[in-house]
């Protein structure tokens, strides 16, 4: 199971990249002599699966402010692992602050989520320490205040290494991305139907590609820069959650959600 950490908080810098199918043996090979597969990972390549409900106001605050690219701004979403059922549910407090990532995340069984834990003021005997507890009751109070909703669910697979070296490092290729349009608080898209958004149409580019994350607690290490110069890498960002949000609206022929300006620092606090 990947992720099984019962509560994770991380400060970090993420860079992204899309890499034609070209490339990717030499980004491989670029990544091979640095790194070693996630342990949570299977196969080879060592891959996983992700399933994640996004939540986002009615107005579509979250998708704005990323497409806006405001300074500071947060999301809120429900992550979990595998074939669905058989691994635990991750609630997500993604934030970006002056280009640094902060992610509070707490661990729950399958089992225990539901709608009925979102609003309500209770909660379940499952949480293995006070501050896995609070995080939770943040993540919660932030659904209430915002009114956040199921937006759409997102898969994609994963393939993840880590560092060798003494300092964070982590290495993600994504591809296989979709999206269901078709979210609630639990069912993470079984059974509904599931829309590609990884294609050369959707990324603008001559071939579908695969996602490139470097994820660092620091400036990255030389051997990417050496690696980004070579290969003539282009960073740019790749919101999975907006581009199925505005793939969703040319698909069904929606008109696009209004704009507006949200005080993500207050929900923050």
């Amino acid at each position: 199971m990947a992720g099984s950490g019962q509560v994770e908080i991380i400060n970090r810098y993420e860079s992204k990249y899309l890499i034609p199918p070209q490339l990717m043996p030499e980004v491989k090979a670029c990544i091979a002599p640095h790194t070693v597969p996630d342990k949570f990972c299977r196969g080879d390549p060592p891959e996983y699966s992700i399933t994640t409900l996004q939540l986002d106001t009615p107005s579509f605050a979250f998708h704005y402010a990323k497409e806006r690219e405001l300074t500071d701004r947060i999301k809120l979403r429900v992550r979990t692992y595998g074939e669905i059922g058989t691994c635990p549910v991750f609630t997500e407090i993604k934030g970006k602050f002056h280009g640094i990532v902060v992610k509070a995340r707490t661990m729950l069984p399958f089992e225990a989520w539901s709608e009925n834990l979102i609003y309500s003021t209770d909660l379940p005997d499952v949480f293995k320490s006070r501050r896995q507890e609070n995080d939770f009751i943040k993540f919660r109070r932030l659904v209430w205040e915002t009114n956040a909703q199921p937006a759409i669910v997102l898969r994609y697979i994963r393939e993840s290494y880590v560092g060798t070296g003494k300092d964070y490092l982590r290495v993600t290729l994504d591809r296989k991305l979709e999206y269901c349009p078709h979210a609630t608080w639990t069912n993470f898209g079984v059974g509904e139907t599931w829309r590609p958004m990884d294609s050369s149409e959707v990324q603008a580019r001559d071939d579908s590609c695969v996602v490139l994350e470097i994820k660092t607690l620091q400036d990255v290490p030389m051997w990417v820069v050496e690696m980004v110069e070579r290969l003539n890498l282009q960073r740019g960002g790749n919101c999975k959650y907006s581009t199925g949000l505005w793939k969703e609206a040319l698909f069904s022929g929606m008109t696009q959600p209004r704009d507006v300006t949200m005080d993500f620092l207050a929900w923050c606090v």
